[in-house]
């Protein structure tokens, strides 16, 4: 393994190069006055743009929140919060896309856990899922065609599906591509965990198999060194996770 790892008794956060040449996710795990500020980014554009896309938008985004978080501050606010820190990233990425890193783009997905409160946004198909007692009781909806024509009920072979999943519908940067954001929030309960990752963990492990390291283990750091593990064994791809567990 090449990785970069982050474990306190509550939460571990990990980023796999797998068996890439380079390492284009990336995680950010940032104390606040009243919580965390969780990140993680998967980044795209080929010579080692990607790389840069993600660091950018994950520095960026962090700024924002670092910079503008108060204690106590309302709920809508902080989604207004959470909505400027992935435009301003976005914004922070096109600007330094140029030469080979034109075109360069990445996912972005923010978490602000307060208390028992979780505040989410999204840009992308990098996935936060709130699991309970065994199942997934809410998730981000992944930016992707495969989301859309599942949307319109439109059926796909397996082959079909990952090529799908595939092509970006939104994103940070990116040529082409839309700019979207999605907000969520979320309440969680005692023994709930959090789940954030980039597609290198669920779009290769699915929910079954996701939930079934989770039952097998208390503890966030051990619980992510299986998860790692076992995407590992499955995909060539980068693999980034961050679990938290609130007790």
């Amino acid at each position: 393994m090449d990785a970069k790892w982050l474990c306190l008794p509550y939460l571990c956060a990990v980023s796999d190069v797998g068996a890439r040449s380079n390492n284009e996710d990336g995680f950010i795990v940032e104390k606040l006055p009243s919580g965390y500020y969780l990140g993680i980014a998967d980044g795209l554009g080929g010579h080692a743009a990607g790389e840069v896309a993600s660091e950018i938008a994950l520095t960026a985004a962090k700024r924002v929140v670092v910079d503008e978080y108060e204690d106590g501050i309302d709920g809508q606010l902080l989604r207004l919060l959470l909505r400027k820190a992935h435009e301003l990233a976005n914004s922070a990425v096109l600007e330094e896309a140029v030469g080979e890193r034109k075109g360069m783009g990445t996912t972005l997905l923010s978490a602000v856990i307060r208390g028992r409160e979780v505040f989410l946004a999204n840009t992308g198909d990098s996935r936060a899922q709130l699991i309970r007692d065994g199942d997934v009781v809410a998730s981000t909806r992944d930016h992707n065609l495969l989301r859309e024509l599942l949307d319109k009920g439109i059926a796909l072979t397996k082959a079909e599906a990952m090529e799908a999943s595939r092509r970006l519908t939104h994103v940070i940067g990116g040529r082409g591509k839309r700019f979207a954001v999605d907000l969520y929030r979320w309440e969680a309960r005692p023994g709930d965990w959090l789940l954030l990752s980039t597609d290198g963990l669920h779009d290769y492990l699915d929910a079954e198999a996701i939930l079934d390291v989770l039952s097998r283990n208390e503890e966030p750091g051990k619980a992510v060194m299986e998860l790692l593990r076992e995407a590992l064994g499955v995909t060539r791809d980068n693999v980034t996770i961050i679990l938290y567990r609130w007790w």
